[in-house]
């Protein structure tokens, strides 16, 4: 063979190498772009608010005012007594004072380019689904803490009487969250009331679920019945809007009521601003609400720590 046939072979045998190497293609070497589409999930994912609002714990009404009244005995002077036939009765009197709740606003805004709005799937079902349940977060808040000064609600823990021990005082040996709970009880039972909830922030619930005897036996199987939680037969509902180390236990029912002048909403304007120059729209989210705190003894507030010194032995 001479030497062209053979530098011939060889130019052929290198194009075959070649062509060898380029048959070897991979999605990562050989794809730019989206080439393969992916397979994309309807919707947005996000972390849940609470299951629980507070304001499902109350009884609910609705007004047509900015001020909700009502009326409630200040006090009461109590002159009945056993008499003799043809006694003199004692004379009973009360006082009733007029008590005013203001109507207060909760809300916020965004403001979203018309184009980001029309091209993103779902945002506007999103929006409408999301930011409700944000605002409810800011309302379950007022409701239990609002310190009354505008534009805050008066909370429940504001106004609620505040953990006494009582007779209870210094007579628990080794006392623990249980034992508040139940001192606690105690103390709306003296003031004729009767609990329907106990509210506990999750950490503080789950810190009690994990209580032992000195024998090393859950606590909780003496106290805790069927699926849902209830303690000593009153319901317990868990919630971050009140502080881990605190707790608030009542009578929900007739203790206090929200009420609501205008629901939440969800509003859609171009005309706000320069908008319509833009091109953005503004989106609202409100709601207009009064709470009535009616009976404060109906609630007892603490926390924990200071409790449980108080019904600590000396």
């Amino acid at each position: 063979m001479d030497n062209g046939a053979i530098e011939g072979l060889q130019k052929g045998l290198d194009s075959n190498a070649r062509f060898v190497v380029k048959a070897n293609m991979t999605t990562g070497a050989d794809f730019t772009g989206e080439v393969i589409p992916a397979s994309r999930v309807d919707g947005y994912k996000f972390d849940p608010t609470s299951p629980t609002h507070i304001r499902q714990l109350l009884a609910q009404g609705s007004t047509q005012s900015d001020v909700v009244r009502y009326v409630k005995e200040s006090s009461y002077s109590n002159g009945s007594a056993a008499k003799a036939e043809g006694a003199e009765l004692n004379q009973s009197d009360f006082d009733m004072t007029a008590v005013d709740a203001n109507v207060r606003k909760i809300g916020t805004y965004f403001r979203i380019s018309e184009e980001m709005l029309a091209d993103t799937p779902q945002l506007t079902s999103y929006i409408s689904a999301r930011a409700p349940e944000k605002l409810m977060q800011v309302e379950d808040d007022q409701i239990l803490n609002g310190n009354g000064s505008s534009p805050n609600l008066s909370g429940i823990i504001t106004d609620a009487a505040s953990f006494s021990a009582g007779d209870l005082a210094n007579s628990v040996e080794s006392a623990n969250e249980f034992d508040v709970i139940v001192a606690a009880l105690n103390q709306l039972a003296a003031s004729n009331y009767e609990a329907d909830t106990i509210l506990l922030n999750p950490s503080d619930f789950h810190k009690i679920l994990l209580l032992k005897d000195s024998s090393n036996n859950y606590l909780k199987d003496q106290v805790y019945n069927g699926i849902s939680p209830v303690f000593m037969g009153v319901k317990v509902v868990l919630n971050t809007a009140i502080s881990a180390g605190d707790f608030l236990i009542g009578n929900f029912g007739v203790g206090t009521q929200l009420w609501v002048r205008d629901g939440i909403n969800v509003e859609f304007f171009k005309e706000d601003g320069i908008n319509v120059r833009e091109g953005f729209v503004t989106i609202r989210v409100s709601e207009r609400v009064a709470l009535t705190n009616y009976l404060p003894n109906a609630f007892v507030a603490g926390d924990f720590t200071t409790a449980k010194a108080a019904l600590e032995t000396p």
